[in-house]
C-alpha cells in the first residue's frame, strides 16, 4: 500500500508497515542502541586516535599509542570518556536515525512520487543532513567533555563523567562549553552522516540490483542483515575519509594551548595535510567497523520490531 487514507501517494506507506509515530519512535530507539553501544565499545581506539591528533610527536601509531597510554596512566586509561561517549552518542543516534526517517518521508512527500524516485539520492542527502543538524546539538556538550577527558594530561582533569561535566561548566569561559565545538562538530558530522546514509542506501541498492536480483523480501533476514553490515562497513570507510579533517579540529580544540584560538587559526597552524591524514588509518578501522555494526544493530532491531531492513527499494 503506497497511498494514504485520502487516496494520495504517500511515502509513509512505501514500506512493510506504515511510518506512523510508533514507527518513528522505534527507529529512534534503534538509533540509541546502534550508536551508544558501538561508540562506547571502541573507546580505546577513540582515546588513542584523539591523542595522536593532539600530540602526534608522542603518539605515533595505534598499537604503540595504546601501549604508551596504558604504561603511563594504567590499563583503565584507554576507557577514559566512555560515560559521556555512551550518553552523547545515544542521544545523537536517537535523532540521527529517527529524524532521518522523518525527514526522508517529509522530503519525498514534498517532492511527489515521480520526483522522489528520480532524485532519490538528493533526498537521502537532505534527510541525513537535516537529521544530523539536530543530533549534533544533543551531542556537542558530551562530545566536548569526552575529548577533554581523553586528551588532558593525567591528573589535570577529572575522569568520572559527573565530575567532568561539572568541571566543564565551571571552566566554561576557557572550554567554550557547552556548544563551543558545535560548528566544527557540524562540519565533521554532517558530511559524515550524509556520506553514511547516501553510500549505505546506494550500496544496498546495488546489492539488490546486481547481486541479489530477486525481490528483497524473498531473502532471509540473515541475508538481508549481511547486506546491511557489508554496506555499512563500506560506507563507513568513505565516511572516515570525508570527515577526518574536521574530526582532527574537534580534538585539537580540546588542547589547552588552543583554548584562545579560533577554528581558522588552529586549521591554519596545523595545515590541511596533517588535518586530513594524522590518525586517519586508525579512524578508517574505527569508523568502518563502527558504521557496519551500527547499521547491523539498527536493522536487527527494526527487523525484530517487524519494521523490515533499511534500503533496497
Amino acid at each position: 500500500m503506497t497511498v494514504s487514507r485520502a487516496g494520495k501517494w504517500d511515502a509513509r506507506y512505501l514500506g512493510p508497515v506504515p511510518h506512523d509515530t510508533s514507527y518513528y519512535a522505534k527507529c529512534m530507539l534503534g538509533g540509541v542502541l546502534a550508536c551508544g553501544i558501538t561508540h562506547a565499545g571502541i573507546t580505546p581506539l577513540d582515546v588513542t586516535k584523539c591523542n595522536m591528533q593532539v600530540n602526534p610527536g608522542k603518539y605515533k601509531g595505534l598499537i604503540s599509542g595504546i601501549s604508551l597510554i596504558m604504561k603511563e596512566e594504567g590499563s583503565s586509561a584507554i576507557w577514559k570518556g566512555a560515560g559521556p561517549t555512551f550518553v552523547g552518542y545515544s542521544l545523537q543516534g536517537m535523532f540521527k536515525y529517527g529524524l532521518y526517517e522523518v525527514f526522508k518521508d517529509l522530503y519525498m512527500n514534498l517532492a511527489g512520487e515521480e520526483a522522489s524516485e528520480k532524485y532519490k539520492p538528493a533526498i537521502w542527502l537532505a534527510g541525513s543532513a537535516s537529521a544530523e543538524f539536530f543530533a549534533d546539538i544533543a551531542l556537542c556538550p558530551l562530545e566536548m567533555t569526552k575529548v577533554k577527558i581523553q586528551t588532558s594530561p593525567a591528573g589535570t582533569f577529572p575522569i568520572p563523567m559527573g565530575a567532568a561535566l561539572a568541571e566543564m561548566s565551571k571552566t566554561a569561559a576557557d572550554t567554550r562549553y557547552p556548544f563551543g565545538s558545535l560548528v566544527p562538530l557540524w562540519s565533521r558530522q554532517i558530511p559524515y552522516t550524509m556520506a553514511k546514509f547516501f553510500f549505505f542506501e546506494g550500496i544496498v541498492k546495488l546489492f539488490y540490483t546486481h547481486l541479489l536480483t530477486e525481490p528483497k523480501e524473498t531473502y532471509s533476514k540473515g541475508t538481508q542483515l549481511g547486506v546491511t553490515f557489508a554496506s555499512g562497513y563500506l560506507a563507513g570507510v568513505i565516511c572516515a575519509i570525508v570527515s577526518h579533517p574536521a574530526d582532527t579540529l574537534v580534538s585539537l580544540m580540546g588542547k589547552p594551548a588552543n583554548k584562545s584560538k579560533t577554528v581558522g587559526q588552529i586549521a591554519s597552524e596545523t595545515g590541511f595535510v596533517t588535518l586530513a591524514t594524522k590518525g586517519l588509518g586508525t579512524r578508517i578501522v574505527m569508523i568502518g567497523t563502527l558504521t557496519g555494526f551500527q547499521w547491523w544493530i539498527y536493522d536487527t532491531f527494526k527487523s525484530s520490531m517487524g519494521l523490515g531492513t533499511t534500503g533496497g527499494k
